[in-house]
């Protein structure tokens, strides 16, 4: 990261692609700190902060790989206003509607014409095409009524990746007023679904959190299931069908390649990284009955960690590499039990009405989310020890959580009522007051979130 002090002093430094920099402040220093803005993520109100967002100017209107940079500048506050609307938290107004500002004003505000939009905060920018074909962006967060500087970011991308600098920016804005970490620069792998059921076609697929950049890793000719990516984001471990064998995979980012890490000596399923990415933990199944085995993510001989009659599955990490939450029927229905990495210490801690399913830890480590079965399927949270639990979705049939970076997001996939077998990813927040539709190309199932990226 290189800091920069001054504008000309942006405007002429050399960038470095996905660098994010320091832009100029704003003539009027911020007073403290701690003063300014803020919203609360447990407020069941939603949308309860307006910010006014208008287009960012260009320093100059330039041609880039991605279009002239005046576009570029609405498509970037379109973005950063799309993200924090979806949050839940915030009402953006703009860009559209929202008076254009000259590039000199990007960094010094005319609060007394914005005192009278009946909005609290400004979230000002600007974009500039740099002599090595990069793009700089800049973005300051600004608190109408006081007239201080809440917060400032500068990112240097290439014109190709204009969407995260937007991601980044809206990021900056919402850590700064909600005092939680951030999560809309990250991406999300599924499975693409199409087709009739009982012959449904099922791609591996990765995407932006807010379903921009989709684009499919498999050609759909095997089906595949449970993708989840690594802690870096270069792999993903997946079950796939391929040459009718259910196997495991690891799937390369990097140069689109798999490599075959359990093959079908038995049933096994549901990978899932480690938090530092040495292990994978799945479920073998050997003559009906399934236990849960981890392995190294470079291959080798796996090792068993529960034992017994029964179905153990779905097993997920604690942040801290620690335990393994999961589900298992010994007890005669699906429930959820806590043991320690190395499988011992195993203990049950759902006992609500109904069965339990597909928990997935809290990258936050104070909740566990599952699907709860009886009376349709639906998504619910409780602590590591079992209590506290809530549930956020009402639908028929929700499963499959998988969080956001910073823990205060679930994405899910919901299944419709009838015969049609079509399912589409959806997320929700903890209050359970924001559920909304991720658009993709075609239907999708099962999404694993993955980190916020560097």
């Amino acid at each position: 990261m290189k800091p920069v002090f001054s504008l000309v002093a942006l405007l002429i430094a050399t960038p470095v692609v996905a660098q994010q920099v320091t832009p100029p402040p704003v003539a009027a220093a911020p007073q403290q700190e701690e003063e300014g803005l803020s919203v609360d993520v447990t407020d069941t109100a939603s949308a309860d902060l307006t910010i006014l967002i208008p287009p960012m100017p260009a320093a100059q209107v330039t041609q880039t790989a991605a279009g002239s940079t005046d576009a570029l500048g609405r498509q970037i506050s379109d973005v950063i206003a799309a993200d924090l609307r979806n949050s839940g938290l915030f009402k953006p107004l703009g860009p559209t509607g929202v008076r254009a500002i000259p590039f000199s004003e990007a960094s010094a505000p005319d609060f007394a014409y914005w005192r009278g939009a009946s909005a609290q905060a400004l979230v000002q920018g600007f974009v500039r095409a740099n002599g090595d074909g990069n793009l700089t962006v800049g973005c300051y967060l600004y608190d109408i009524a006081l007239g201080t500087e809440l917060a400032r970011q500068g990112f240097v991308v290439r014109p190709a990746e204009w969407r995260r600098a937007a991601h980044k920016c809206a990021d900056t804005v919402y850590t700064r007023l909600s005092g939680e970490g951030a999560y809309f620069d990250s991406r999300v792998v599924y499975v693409s679904e199409t087709g009739p059921k009982g012959r449904r076609i099922k791609r591996l697929a990765i995407m932006d959190q807010d379903g921009a950049n989709h684009r499919f890793l498999t050609n759909g000719q095997s089906i595949v299931l449970t993708p989840r990516l690594s802690p870096d984001e270069r792999k993903i471990a997946y079950m796939s069908y391929q040459n009718d064998k259910p196997s495991l995979y690891v799937y390369d980012l990097s140069n689109g390649t798999q490599r075959l890490l359990v093959t079908n000596v038995s049933l096994a399923f549901a990978p899932r990284f480690s938090p530092d990415g040495r292990w994978i933990v799945f479920t073998q199944s050997t003559a009906g009955n399934a236990d849960i085995f981890r392995i190294s993510s470079t291959g080798g001989a796996a090792q068993r960690l529960t034992s017994g009659p029964g179905i153990d599955t779905g097993g997920s990490y604690s942040p801290d590499g620690s335990r393994i939450v999961f589900e298992s029927d010994r007890s005669g229905t699906q429930q959820l039990y806590v043991m320690n990495a190395d499988g011992s210490n195993q203990q049950r801690i759902s006992f609500g009405s109904g069965r339990y399913a597909t928990p997935s830890w809290s990258p936050r480590g104070d909740l566990i989310a599952f699907t709860r079965i009886g009376g349709g399927f639906r998504i619910g949270v409780m602590n590591p020890g079992g209590g506290g639990e809530k549930l956020l979705t009402e639908s028929w049939g929700d499963e499959g959580p998988t969080w956001s970076p910073n823990g205060r997001v679930l994405m899910f996939y919901r299944g419709s009522q009838g015969s049609s077998g079509k399912a589409d990813v959806w997320s929700v927040d903890l209050t359970g007051t924001n559920a909304r539709r991720i658009p993709t190309p075609l239907d999708g199932s099962d999404p694993a979130w993955g980190p916020l990226r560097p």
